[in-house]
């Protein structure tokens, strides 16, 4: 059934810049069930963390890549939830890292290694940058 238009392949190179990879692995570990934060320096920050969270546009944060021509590795650095098991949090990281690299990119994942740098206590922030401990 042809429609009068002629496809023909139209050659050309295609290329993904690590900071593509990287958002992509960042939003898609911001998504996975338990993660409370991404990258370093966030619970010292008592308070602020969940606000500096919400409001960083910086999806790449904590995010490292090596994208090769056709594969990519992901480094990960995240604080989890506290009550969260942490295999089912990092194995949801991978999964819908791998699969979300893999659909938007095309790129194989080789690999998604997960640093837990940190727990965070739910309520443990507060509004004074101090622990309620220390008043």
């Amino acid at each position: 059934m042809s429609n009068g238009h002629h496809h023909h392949e139209v050659k050309g190179t295609t290329t993904i810049s690590d900071s593509v990879v990287a958002s992509i692995a960042g939003i898609a570990t911001r998504d996975a069930v338990g993660v409370y934060a991404m990258g370093g320096g966030f619970t010292r920050t008592l308070g602020a963390a969940r606000d500096m969270m919400a409001r960083s546009d910086d999806v790449t944060r904590g995010v490292k890549v090596e994208v090769g021509e056709k594969q990519t590795a992901v480094d990960v650095d995240v604080v989890v939830e506290y009550g969260y098991p942490i295999t089912r949090t990092t194995e949801d990281i991978r999964t819908g890292v791998s699969e979300a690299v893999e659909s938007m990119t095309g790129l194989e994942v080789a690999e998604v290694n997960i640093d837990v740098l940190d727990v965070h206590l739910a309520g443990s922030d507060d509004e004074s940058g101090e622990s309620s401990r220390l008043r």
